[in-house]
């Protein structure tokens, strides 16, 4: 993780926004680099701490702030209750990651197979209640 900090306010991305695509720099962001980098590692948390403190397998932990394992809902309502946090703030940064990776592996595919239906159905009916 030592080198990889970033400033999540300054990160460009690729996103789809209507018909607009705005540039790519960086890739998502982990929730594992985030519980790493602003939790553990200014508390000073060892994996295998964190994973005795929250009653969890160390080997957890350990797939988590390498990125190899998601935040289930489990883990987040143990890191919600450890860290004075909410369930959905871990549930929706994976949830957003998730989403990140998929749009930058399928996104393009989609869009060419995938015909629109109608720009303003949404607009006027069942996502705007």
């Amino acid at each position: 993780m030592e080198g990889r900090r970033r400033s999540r306010c300054g990160d460009l991305r690729l996103s789809l926004r209507g018909d607009v695509m705005t540039e790519k720099l960086l890739p998502p962001i982990h929730p594992g680099e985030i519980l790493y980098e602003d939790l553990m590692k200014p508390l000073g948390l060892s994996q295998n701490k964190l994973a005795e403190e929250l009653g969890v397998d160390p080997g957890r932990i350990n797939q988590i702030v390498t990125g190899r394992r998601g935040i289930t809902a489990d883990t987040a309502l143990r890191l919600a209750r450890h860290f004075g946090t909410t369930p959905e703030f871990w549930m929706n940064l994976q949830s957003r990651y998730d989403l990140e990776v998929a749009k930058d592996k399928r996104a393009a595919e989609i869009e060419e197979k995938v015909r629109i239906r109608s720009k303003s159905y949404c607009t006027v009916t069942a996502c705007n209640p």
